[in-house]
């Protein structure tokens, strides 16, 4: 018989190999999701939202994994007044993967919040919806983020994750 881990376990299990720590729930998604695309997921699926790829059931198994003391979730107010949560595995998620996955988790979290929604929500809609000009699109879509560089920089973080190995390959779209 073939045991599968829980959902919750899952989510706190990218958390875990992200560093430990990810800021924001829209980075957790976003980690996810470029997670899945690179075939390290964990299968959680994604539709296309505002703010790019999203997956309900990562939400639910990440407030699930809270409840397990899996994840620690840390609300706080922003600078322009609305609320981020802060994600920390717990020890009971358990050690720190040393592998490929976990680095592309790592370098994926650094990336700057927007310059990662750009990069995530230009990948969806190269490997998801097929757009011949996923940038493109990207900045159609989101006019007032890729503003002052950000679309260069989204790019650049692409390539740095278009360098690791994966294992399956990322669209190739920078």
């Amino acid at each position: 018989m073939i045991h599968q881990k829980p959902d919750w376990q899952k989510a706190a299990e990218i958390v875990r190999d992200a560093g430990g720590q990810i800021v924001g729930r829209t980075r957790l998604q976003k980690v996810a999701f470029l997670l899945e695309l690179a075939g390290f997921g964990e299968g959680f699926p994604f539709e296309y939202r505002h703010y790019g790829p999203y997956s309900e059931a990562l939400a639910d198994s990440i407030r699930a994994a809270s409840v397990f003391d899996l994840v620690d979730e840390r609300e706080q107010t922003a600078s322009w007044g609305g609320m981020y949560s802060i994600y920390s595995a717990t020890p009971e998620a358990g050690l720190r993967r040393d592998d490929g996955r976990a680095r592309f988790a790592e370098a994926a979290a650094s990336i700057d919040s927007i310059e990662l929604e750009l990069a995530a929500t230009a990948a969806f809609l190269a490997a998801v919806e097929r757009s011949d000009d996923p940038w493109g699109e990207t900045a159609r879509r989101k006019p007032e983020k890729v503003e002052g560089g950000r679309l260069d920089r989204a790019k650049d973080a692409y390539r740095r994750l278009l360098s690791l190995p994966t294992s399956k390959p990322l669209p190739r779209i920078v």
